[in-house]
C-alpha cells in the first residue's frame, strides 16, 4: 500500500482539529500541525492551538515548538515536515495533517518553489511601512516591482504581499520570476478533506471564538506579549488589535470587533485559497466522521486500484 497523507483544510473555527483527532484516532496514527500561528509557544490562547486534552487524544506535531524570538520560515517548515514524514511514515502508512494555513499546507504537499535566501531586515522594513503607510502603499510598490505577481497573488494579504516584495527588493528580480519551477516529488499521496459551511454559520463561529479566547484569557496573554509587539511572529490577528488598545488608540470593545472582522477577512482568504484544489473532497463541517472515513477509504481503494 503507497503512503498517504490526510489533509485537512478550511476556515478557521470550522472544526478542523476535532475532525483531526477522530481520523488520526480511526486509522491509529499521528498528526501533523500546518497552523502557522500555531507553532509559536508564547500564542496559545489567540491562535486556538489544540487544548492539552486535544494534545493528550492524539500525538501531534509542530505545535509550540517555536519561540516567537525564533526566525522560521515556510521553507523551513517544508524541510521539517517532510524529515518528520518520512519517519512517521515507517509506522504508519497513513499521516494525518490539518492547518489553515494554505500556503504552508501547499509547501508540504506540492513543494516550495525554490527562492534565494534574502536580508531579514527587509522584511522588517516592510513590515515598519505596512504599520506606518498601510497596506496600499505595498500593493503600489508591488505594483511597479512586478505586476504580474500584483495581479495574481492575494493582494488584500499583507503577508503575500511583504513575502513578494521582499524577494523583488532582495534579489533585484520579480517575484513572478521564482515561481512554477520543478519541485521534489513526493514519497506519498494526498488526499484532501475540505471543511466548510454557509458563510454566516462560518462568521457566527467565529464571533463566538472570539469571545471564547476573550474569556479564557486572550487579554492578559496579548499583554504579556505587548514588549515584544515589534516581532514578525506577532503579526496577527487577535494580537495586533489589542496592542491597539494597550496603546490607547482604540477602546477594547472596538479593538474586539476588529478582531472578528479581520478573523472573518481571513476566513474569506482560506476559502478562496482551498477552492483552488479541484480535487478535494469537500463535507459539511457537521457531517459525522463516519462518512468522511468512508469517503477517504474509498478513495484509497480507488488509488490503490489504479496503482495495480
Amino acid at each position: 500500500m503507497s503512503n498517504y497523507l490526510i489533509s485537512i483544510t478550511g476556515p478557521t473555527a470550522i472544526g478542523k482539529t476535532a475532525l483531526s483527532i477522530k481520523l488520526a484516532q480511526h486509522f491509529n496514527t499521528e498528526i501533523i500541525s500546518a497552523d502557522s500561528r500555531q507553532f509559536f509557544k508564547e500564542m496559545q490562547i489567540g491562535t486556538a492551538a489544540p487544548t492539552p486534552e486535544e494534545l493528550s487524544a492524539a500525538k501531534h506535531h509542530f505545535i509550540h515548538h517555536k519561540s516567537i524570538h525564533d526566525q522560521y520560515s515556510v521553507g523551513a517548515f517544508e524541510r521539517d515536515a517532510i524529515t518528520r514524514l518520512d519517519a512517521l511514515f515507517e509506522k504508519h502508512n497513513l499521516v494525518v495533517m490539518v492547518g489553515g494555513s494554505g500556503l504552508y499546507v501547499d509547501a508540504v504537499v506540492n513543494g516550495l518553489d525554490d527562492f534565494p535566501d534574502v536580508d531579514v531586515s527587509i522584511r522588517d522594513t516592510l513590515n515598519t511601512d505596512l504599520d506606518k503607510k498601510g497596506l496600499t502603499h505595498l500593493q503600489e510598490q508591488l505594483k511597479v516591482l512586478d505586476p504580474i505577481s500584483y495581479n495574481t497573488i492575494a493582494i488584500d494579504n499583507p503577508h503575500r504581499v511583504i513575502r513578494a516584495l521582499e524577494i523583488c527588493i532582495g534579489t533585484g528580480q520579480p517575484y513572478s520570476s521564482f515561481l512554477n519551477k520543478e519541485k521534489d516529488k513526493r514519497n506519498f499521496k494526498t488526499i484532501t478533506i475540505g471543511l466548510s459551511a454557509e458563510r454566516p454559520t462560518i462568521y457566527n463561529r467565529i464571533e463566538k471564538r472570539v469571545d471564547m479566547m476573550m474569556y479564557n484569557g486572550l487579554l492578559d496573554e496579548a499583554k504579556s506579549l505587548f514588549p515584544q509587539r515589534h516581532l514578525n511572529a506577532l503579526n496577527t490577528v487577535g494580537y495586533k488589535e489589542l496592542f491597539h488598545y494597550f496603546e490607547g488608540q482604540w477602546s477594547l470593545d472596538f479593538a474586539i470587533s476588529e478582531i472578528k472582522k479581520n478573523t472573518r477577512r481571513f476566513a474569506k482568504r482560506q476559502l478562496t485559497w482551498f477552492r483552488k484544489n479541484e480535487d478535494k473532497l469537500w463535507f459539511d463541517y457537521l457531517t459525522p466522521s463516519e462518512y468522511i472515513i468512508d469517503a477517504i477509504n474509498e478513495r484509497i481503494y480507488a488509488e490503490e486500484e489504479l496503482s495495480n
